[in-house]
């Protein structure tokens, strides 16, 4: 490890290794990139105990072009992250994001929601409730107004696999990894300076960025500067049934979507089981340590949920669970990318409220574009910056699960 990096990763998760790689396979970087990751297990990072899916079922073009990108890299990520003869297989499952309405506010949310998305290109369509029972008709639909379907282009595939091909890759073109913690950041005025780590070394940077999932305000604070994004928990479980409707669908082959009901309880298949969790009644921010599932949320709302939407999900065993973080971001549920204006080598790249692994690799490539290139290229995330959060002005995304 070097005394001086031109670029200082803080966090090496599925968001700091895209920006790794994508600045390391840009022609006109020619500097050098440190990732500092404190938990080289990744046990406790959101990529690893995500529910690891993509969706263009946004409200708003940024996020559905987003997404859509994220899609285009998932799909060729074997060929993009290839390292001598290891192409990286994300087992990408195209099963689609279905949406349910069952009140009139609902359906025009869906409706208002489906102009964007048409209008980017995205492969949504609009059901009514007798061409959802033709299409699952394990479904009950009889409150059901109107349902949105992604017929491609959405799907759930390998958290990890995302993460670690992105590692892979850009440590095999010169990024340098370190197992560490930072714990201070120095600043002399409109800049950072460099790093000092947990095991007493210091670091010099040109630029840090702060890819520190739901740690990212402890890191923005070591450098006097503030973000509203805190870890907040999220449970997510694993059943089996007695009746399983895999093969009842009409459409892709038998393949269930990731169904997200009314009340808003979310399931897909997950192998031969189904992964599923809700949002949660309370949703306080949690200490960066507590990963204990709230359990009652099984019992008391996904059950009774799911068993009024399918007969199939009547008899149903838990098999296991897990919790992890949201890096949520308090003012809007959007992520924070780009620069500081009053320190311009500090860059953000946090509070994606459980969006991360669908945006990471839109997300590297814009930030390695304002580190190479100054500005955004490809996609202008402008409206995505710190600027909105130090004039509380929110960026409104309607469709948040």
């Amino acid at each position: 490890m070097r005394q001086h990096y031109d670029v200082v990763v803080i966090g090496g998760a599925v968001i700091g290794s895209a920006v790794a790689y994508y600045l390391m396979a840009d022609p006109g970087f020619k500097g050098s990139v440190l990732i500092v990751e404190r938990d080289p297990a990744f046990r406790q990072a959101s990529t690893s105990l995500s529910a690891a899916s993509i969706r263009t079922q946004f409200s708003n073009a940024i996020n559905v072009k987003i997404s859509q990108y994220g899609a285009q890299v998932i799909r060729d990520f074997g060929d993009l992250m290839a390292v001598g003869d290891t192409r990286p297989d994300l087992n990408f499952h195209p099963g689609g994001y279905l949406f349910l309405a069952a009140n009139e506010t609902q359906a025009e949310t869906l409706r208002l929601n489906h102009v964007v998305q048409h209008d980017c290109g995205a492969d949504v369509v609009l059901w009514s409730p007798d061409e959802l029972a033709e299409a699952f008709p394990h479904l009950r639909v009889d409150d059901v107004l109107l349902a949105s379907y992604g017929r491609s282009g959405e799907g759930w595939f390998d958290n990890s696999g995302l993460m670690n091909g992105f590692r892979a890759k850009a440590r095999d073109l010169g990024a340098d990894y370190v197992v560490d913690e930072v714990t201070g950041i120095a600043r002399q005025g409109g800049r950072v300076t460099g790093i000092t780590l947990a095991s007493g070394g210091q670091v010099q940077a040109g630029t840090i960025v702060n890819a520190a999932g739901p740690r990212a305000a402890r890191v923005a604070a070591m450098a006097g500067l503030a973000i509203p994004v805190e870890p907040r928990k999220r449970s997510v479980f694993v059943f089996d049934c007695a009746a399983t409707p895999e093969g009842s669908a009409r459409l892709n082959h038998g393949r269930l979507p990731l169904l997200i009901d009314p009340s808003g309880v979310y399931v897909r298949p997950e192998g031969r089981f189904f992964l599923t969790g809700c949002p949660p009644v309370a949703d306080p921010a949690v200490d960066c340590d507590d990963f204990q599932p709230r359990h009652e949320e099984f019992e008391e709302i996904i059950w009774p949920v799911l068993a009024e939407r399918s007969a199939a999900f009547e008899a149903i065993k838990l098999v296991n669970m897990w919790a992890g973080h949201y890096a949520f971001n308090t003012l809007d549920h959007n992520m924070i990318v780009g620069r500081h204006p009053e320190v311009e080598n500090f860059i953000f790249a946090n509070g994606f409220s459980g969006h991360g692994l669908q945006q990471a690799p839109a997300t590297g490539r814009g930030v390695s574009e304002l580190i190479v290139h100054g500005g955004f290229r490809t996609l202008d995330l402008s409206p995505l910056g710190v600027e909105r959060i130090l004039e509380n002005q929110p960026f409104l995304e309607r469709a948040v699960i």
